[in-house]
């Protein structure tokens, strides 16, 4: 049985009519250091420390009881679902959320400090991974990682407690500011911001005041208002109070003008009057107090007066001899011991193939072993593998990768096989025989100290290939070997020794000494200026990357934002021309954030290339004078803001895999900036969190993890709860699950008993206080009082996801819905949102509002996360659906869209929504069109109240269409029915101005868009490992070049993008009849 899978047998499993009535008792054996045992019947429910006093009070009666000594010396220990020991030190936690793997718990006696235990244990369950699993690792660079993240934690919240509340309060709780550049938007908010009324909510009433743009200056008069009416007209109220969203843990910290706050520009958008509530500052000072006190706890203030150092110990003085690679000019060699557990067959010799790769680049010759036989074990006679490469003109980050394959005889093609990978990988054929990969493995040349490795290593391979292979290797692919060490194939090497001394890397001063700082011709300017405008996906020929070379100082000069194409263009299996490079990034001009980017992507592994990035992502101003210098700087002012790097936060922890090293700057640069940001925090947390489980980052993304937990200590117990609240929504799901499974004959009984069930388990205290008071991790601002049971349901899809309505703690009466998806990956998803969300900025941002409606959606662990529910929104099919009353007519009813928005608006209200459908039928023609979503149906196109259209479920996107047998059904390149002119229209026929505006917007953010190309382009290449079904290789991003007409002039690009709109509007029945065909399998399945 899988682990934490509801069952039967599962004794921690809810009550409920399907999964038996689980008992209120449970019968546990305890374990005493005493050598006692004792069997006794405990609530399920029990918090560890209630249960800890009961087994206490028993143990009186019984023998030995005064050699237990003070019951707080002792905790519990168990071993949980996943058949790992586990030490119970949060004594809060409920035995039914421990759920053990059996009820067996172990007594043991602390042997530490007990709020340094404590929280270790909270992280460790927190993160999804103990600490102890990374306290048994034997590695080196580990344990040095974790022992600077501790001190640096340390130190940040030491830091922490010196802060002052408004301090506290700007990094926790700050608004979400719209960009600078975007405030004259088209939709003349400005100009209406002298209407403005706010809404002030005070002391349980409310006053509404207008014609302020400033924050003190609405404060002044929403309380001299209140206080006409309730209280002494003279108070001294300044500095007293503070305004927060009403619906949303945000306060308007700084002075910002009022129509910066993305809060009021949407109200004002929507024209509806904001709401704020004035809170006391006591109030708040009193949250702040709560966070202090809590690291306080464990961390405590440094000392104005710390004690004297201890004199240091007298050593034998000692002399470190190394030797300099650039000083050891042999050819660089590896020796291939053995190979165990090769899964080939029996006709099969079995070869090795090495590599040496600094990014996608394959610096020598790949070396090439002798051909072994045998089933599983294999050693080779000719054992050495020579490159043709100097060790001196190794890189740094070079990285040493193989592959094991299989040479076989070529046979016919078989109708069946006994192995369908075989076909799938064959790559070479050569002389009457295929090669077949069955494994690979890579490993660094470098160890993280910069010495090259000597010695034996074994390497456990991984099985599963990637779609594009270089010589049969995967260089993009991670340096972490299999954990999963009992069935991996197993690859024995070992680095020979070319010294008596290690042979290091030189620090860069001495790289910088080497290079010599030169200046290039004016020649060749109008070529150079070609090339450089190409898109990121444009290969250099030799010829290109030799003239780029040779004018590199006027790339700096007149094209610094083509740094990428300059760094392709190093040779950098020459140490001599690496270190030219190095002195010229120290002169490089800064890039822009969104340029810098790129420089994350697997192509440029240099280490002081990706510090230059991480640079540029802080947007300093000062001249990179030394770049090594700029980790140390980790209290510098950032002037990127909060909201650009939230914007890019799903690609940079994905290129995290990208590093070799787990102390980088990259990982430096986004623990400071989560733990300087509340919000960035937590989606850092859940990023890392989600993917935790993938064995290829699993120990790199822990290690983060606890780094960021150590240096937030009040924001674990806030993760936490939402960690346990996920557990619970996983578990009520595959509680529907069992049950749909078990009733699948009657499908009505099915509804009624999975629906009583459901309710019945989240009714329960366990459920129902676990699932309260919690942050949505969809939105961290937004406090989440309680579940409306009543209006909670589960979705008739595959996977039952359950629709849970819960309601707004700060707003009374507000409610709001999150569907909860389990079985489901939603990263791709997320991609998309995410995409949308920048393409709405890029909009904004040259002054075109069209109204995007980027909901939340949130992986947050293996294949499970999190939905935003839109509210007072509709698919079109339900609209549809309910103007007719035959399934097969409404798709072809054009009025039901217009005659629907009617019923919800009128007078004004009814131009508005017209308007708003408009601007958003713009903007999502366009995205769906670049991003080549596709299965657009009508359950998957959704239409608010107020006008605005959305697309969601983005399960397809870069042109993979479904099609059915063979024949593709959505043969239009982006939805544009008449039912949506209709509307666009207001019912008009023929095609009239409003028509030609909306022709006119879908115009401009296509050439907005293609302005941001490259953009584009980069952020998918940043995900190509994440592992989305639908983005594995270079050539699926290749349909963002075509969509964009990437290396056409605007004029070409506009004609294809006419073309591509008059033929949406042409070919529009045929989505018509897409729409009828699922409009009648829907009316069906009801």
């Amino acid at each position: 049985m899988p682990p934490a899978m509801t069952d039967l047998l599962d004794i921690w499993a809810a009550h409920s009519p399907l999964a038996g009535h689980a008992p209120d008792q449970i019968t546990v054996d305890f374990l005493l250091p005493t050598g006692i045992y004792i069997q006794m019947d405990v609530p399920r429910e029990a918090t560890i420390q209630h249960i800890k006093l009961l087994l206490w009070k028993q143990a009186q009666t019984l023998p030995l009881f005064s050699a237990l000594g003070e019951m707080e010396s002792h905790m519990f220990e168990c071993v949980n679902q996943a058949a790992v020991h586990e030490e119970l030190e949060d004594e809060t936690r409920r035995l039914c959320d421990v759920r053990p793997f059996l009820p067996v718990l172990k007594l043991v006696t602390r042997n530490c400090g007990r709020a340094e235990r404590l929280l270790d244990s909270k992280i460790g369950v927190l993160i999804g991974k103990g600490l102890h699993e990374l306290d048994a690792i034997n590695d080196q660079e580990v344990k040095d990682f974790r022992s600077k993240m501790f001190r640096i934690s340390e130190e940040r919240m030491q830091r922490v407690q010196m802060m002052t509340c408004a301090e506290w309060l700007q990094a926790c709780f700050s608004p979400q500011l719209e960009p600078t550049a975007g405030t004259a938007i088209t939709d003349g908010v400005n100009d209406r911001l002298a209407d403005l009324k706010v809404t002030i909510h005070f002391d349980q009433s409310q006053v509404r005041v207008c014609n302020l743009q400033q924050i003190l200056l609405l404060m002044e008069l929403a309380l001299k208002k209140w206080l006409t009416t309730h209280g002494p007209e003279e108070e001294a109220w300044r500095g007293q109070y503070v305004l927060r969203l009403s619906q949303r843990l945000e306060f308007l910290c700084g002075d910002h003008p009022l129509i910066q706050y993305k809060y009021i520009r949407t109200c004002m958008q929507a024209k509806e009057s904001p709401h704020l509530t004035l809170v006391h500052t006591s109030a708040v000072k009193a949250m702040f107090d709560k966070e202090i006190s809590t690291i306080g706890a464990v961390v405590s203030r440094k000392s104005s007066n710390p004690p004297l150092p201890l004199p240091p110990k007298r050593r034998v003085p000692t002399v470190s001899h190394t030797t300099c690679v650039w000083d050891v000019s042999n050819s660089f060699k590896i020796v291939l011991v053995n190979a165990s557990k090769v899964n080939a067959e029996e006709n099969a010799k079995v070869q090795v193939r090495a590599g040496l790769f600094h990014g996608t680049e394959l610096l020598c010759k790949p070396a090439v072993s002798t051909e072994s036989s045998g089933r599983s074990d294999h050693t080779w006679k000719e054992s050495t593998l020579e490159f043709d490469i100097s060790i001196c003109d190794l890189p740094r980050m070079t990285r040493l990768c193989f592959a094991i394959y299989a040479v076989m005889d070529k046979v016919k093609k078989q109708k069946s096989t006994k192995n369908p990978h075989i076909n799938k990988y064959q790559t070479i054929r050569k002389a009457g025989k295929v090669h077949y990969p069955i494994a690979w493995v890579n490993t660094m040349v470098f160890d993280y100290k910069g010495q090259l490795k000597t010695g034996d290593i074994n390497l456990h391979c991984w099985s599963s290939f990637p779609d594009e292979l270089e010589e049969m290797l995967n260089p993009i692919g991670t340096i972490q070997t299999n954990p999963y060490t009992e069935n991996a194939t197993a690859l024995y090497i070992n680095f020979p020794e070319y010294s008596s001394h290690p042979v290091v890397f030189p620090p860069f001063d001495k790289v910088r000494q080497l290079s010599v700082i030169g200046r290039g011709g004016k020649k060749f300017h109008i070529e150079l200026k070609e090339i450089m405008e190409r898109d990121p996906l444009s290969q250099l020929c030799e010829n290109e990357k030799d003239l780029i070379w040779t004018l590199r100082y006027d790339c700096r000069e007149n094209f610094p934002q083509s740094l990428p194409k300059l760094l392709l263009s190093v040779k950098w299996s020459k140490h001599e021309d690496m270190a030219q490079l190095q002195a010229l990034l120290q002169i490089w001009p800064k890039l822009s954030p969104r340029d810098a980017l790129e420089l994350l992507d697997f192509n440029y592994p240099d280490q002081y290339v990706r510090e230059y990035a991480v640079c540029c992502l802080r947007d300093m101003s000062s001249k990179l004078e030394n770049i090594l210098m700029l980790l140390s700087l980790i209290l510098l002012s950032f002037l990127t803001s909060d909201e650009e790097l939230s914007q890019y936060l799903l690609q940079l922890v994905q290129v995290l895999r990208y590093e070799p090293y787990y102390d980088c700057a990259l990982t430096h640069f986004l623990l400071e900036r989560a733990q300087g940001n509340r919000k960035i925090g937590h989606f850092l947390f859940w990023h890392l969190r989600s993917e935790i489980h993938m064995p290829a980052v699993s120990v790199q993304f822990a290690l983060i993890l606890e780094a960021y937990c150590r240096g937030s200590i009040p924001h674990i117990e806030v993760l936490k709860k939402q960690v346990e609240a996920l557990n619970k929504l996983k578990s009520v799901n595959e509680l529907i699950k069992l049950g749909t499974t078990k009733n699948a004959r009657s499908k009505t009984k099915e509804a009624m008993l999975t629906k009583e069930a459901m309710m019945t388990c989240l009714r329960q205290s366990g459920y129902s206080e676990t699932l309260s008071d919690l942050h949505s991790p969809l939105n961290p601002n937004v406090l989440l009082s309680g579940i409306n049971v009543e209006r909670c349901r589960y979705m008739d899809s595959k996977m039952k996801p359950l629709w849970i309505v819960y309601n707004n703690k700060l707003m009374g009466g507000d409610t709001l819905g999150i569907i909860f998806k389990n079985g489901d990956d939603l990263r791709q998803d997320m991609l998309t949102l995410q995409i949308l969300r920048l393409m709405d900025l890029l909009w904004k941002e040259a002054n075109l509002d069209l109204r995007i409606v980027p909901y939340g959606c949130l992986a947050t662990g293996d294949r499970a996360g999190l939905i935003e529910v839109v509210s007072s929104a509709d698919t079109i099919a339900n609209i549809q659906l309910t103007s007719s009353n035959v399934a097969a007519a409404a798709a072809f009813n054009k009025d039901a869209l217009l005659n629907w928005l009617k019923e919800r608006n009128s007078g004004d209200a009814l131009d508005r929504a017209i308007e708003e459908f408009t601007l958003s039928c713009a903007g999502y023609c366009v995205a769906t069109y670049v991003l080549g979503i596709g299965d657009r149906h009508s359950d998957n196109i959704m239409v608010r109240s107020t006008g605005q259209l959305f697309h969601i479920d983005f399960g397809h996107i870069l042109g993979n269409f479904k099609s059915k047998f063979g024949i593709k059904r959505e043969r239009v390149p982006f939805i544009l029915t008449h039912d949506f002119i209709h509307v666009i229209q207001q019912g008009k026929t023929g095609y009239t101005e409003k028509f030609g505006s909306f022709r006119q917007y879908c115009e401009e953010a296509y050439l907005i868009l293609r302005k941001n190309g490259n953009l584009f382009i980069t952020l998918f290449a940043l995900m190509l490992t994440a592992g989305l079904p639908e983005l594995t290789s270079v050539k699926d991003i290749q349909y963002l070049k075509d969509s964009l007409a990437l290396g056409k002039t605007d004029e070409e690009a506009l004609k294809q993008f006419r073309q591509k709109f008059d033929e949406a509007l042409r070919e529009s029945w045929t989505t018509k009849v897409n729409w009828m065909a699922h409009n009648v399998a829907k009316d069906n399945r009801s």
